[in-house]
């Protein structure tokens, strides 16, 4: 079994080698100075400083602007199959700890680089595993992977009926792969009859089809800022914006709201919404609406006060540097008009998903809404996302929910 020092050497520039101290775990292309020979598309390499020093060992890939990703800078580590089992056990043994019994129903178990598993994503739908793969290096060994994390799961007493891969996205091209979504196969094992599984999380039921729902089949990283919104719904009327499948809206029911309105553009994300309040029993206080958000806030603005908490969680506005600028008035647009339409007393619950959208861009762009709507807000909360989405210091891509709480006075 090789040791780092066996590996191809990768020699960085000094920017890369301050930035790998600092704890981010990737290197770019263009700050590789020298490349031994003998390295696999996908295969392990040493990265070292111009000096010679060790910094780290990772996974190569050839056709990505993010040349090398790593997965260990301890110099004594084997990266042999108890490795790899180890840190498994250990991204479960995580969210464990941080999380109740309950909430483990529904998490994710594998977040990328913030558990050293460079592209590999992992959610957990009740007895139904969805994994999305995008880089080379993850590619390469999820075979052994994802059998391992399944045999953990099952000896915890956890029942994994079977397992998806949600590789569909555009961003595997990048890496000099091609899209995948289909049941995983597990040794031995027949492929379950239904892609579609029963989640609680806070109390409520949904309906989660890890074949065709967004991202991996369902967003978990809301689950306690959901529960935040619930906490505050007693007795409110509440609109929700951007709904999706009603999450935000179906907690606000569950904690008691007088009447909640969840809108969305999209014809089936309301009818899903729909047919999840009817799961919770929720229809009589749940209204569900197809709308394009930023036609609804400005018509509001001409009836007579409706609303006494809002909600916005957008979906990210943009997903690069150089459309930030256009994704902050999208942002300063719609929580404008909430602030306008609500009442002195009122509650606004308000997000950005795109970690592009910094925090500190988001909290200017809140200042200057309230501002323009000539109102000041009380701060009740500000949140991120849940503890199974860790954030990784160093590694700022892992930091990207913002979601505050607000008062209008």
């Amino acid at each position: 079994m090789k040791t780092q020092r066996d590996y191809p050497k990768y020699t960085v520039t000094p920017k890369a080698e301050a930035a790998i101290l600092r704890g981010h775990p990737w290197v770019y292309d263009a700050e590789i100075l020298t490349a031994q020979e003998g390295a696999e598309n996908g295969g392990l390499v040493d990265v070292v400083s111009k000096k010679g020093r060790y910094l780290g060992t990772g996974f190569l890939s050839e056709q990505s602007k993010i040349r090398v990703r790593l997965i260990s800078r301890n110099a004594n580590d084997r990266f042999d199959a108890a490795f790899w089992r180890r840190k498994l056990r250990w991204a479960w043994e995580y969210r464990k700890a941080v999380m109740s019994a309950e909430d483990l129903d529904a998490c994710r178990i594998i977040f990328g680089e913030a558990d050293a598993f460079p592209g590999l994503t992992v959610d957990k739908f009740h007895d139904l595993l969805s994994i999305q793969v995008l880089s080379m290096g993850m590619e390469r060994i999820k075979d052994r992977l994802i059998p391992d994390l399944v045999s953990i799961l099952r000896e915890d007493g956890q029942v994994i009926r079977g397992v998806f891969e949600r590789s569909d996205v555009a961003l595997r091209e990048k890496e000099g792969l091609t899209q995948e979504k289909r049941w995983f196969p597990l040794p031995g094992e027949s492929v379950p009859d239904s892609p579609v599984t029963e989640i609680t999380e806070n109390g409520v039921k949904y309906l989660v089809d890890v074949e065709n729902g967004q991202k991996t089949g369902f967003f978990l990283d809301q689950k306690y800022n959901r529960r935040a919104v619930a906490r505050l719904s007693r007795g409110r009327t509440v609109l929700d914006c951007f709904t999706h499948t009603g999450s935000f809206a179906l907690n606000a029911a569950m904690g008691g709201a007088a009447h909640v309105t969840a809108v969305d553009i999209s014809e089936s994300a309301v009818e899903m919404a729909r047919a999840n309040a009817a799961r919770n029993g929720l229809e009589g206080v749940m209204e569900c609406v197809a709308a394009n958000v930023f036609d609804l806030l400005p018509a509001l603005e001409k009836e007579p006060p409706l609303y006494d908490f809002i909600i916005l969680d957008p979906p990210a506005f943009t997903k690069s540097r150089r459309t930030v600028h256009n994704a902050l008035a999208g942002y300063k647009e719609i929580n404008y008009r909430a602030m306008r339409l609500l009442p002195r007393g009122g509650l606004l619950a308000t997000c950005s998903c795109s970690h592009f959208a910094t925090e500190e861009k988001f909290v200017a762009m809140l200042h200057d809404a309230a501002r323009d709507a000539g109102v000041q807000l009380r701060q009740i909360e500000a949140r991120q996302q849940a503890c199974d989405h860790p954030i990784l210091w160093g590694v700022e891509e892992t930091s990207y929910l913002k979601f505050y709480l607000f008062q209008v006075v």
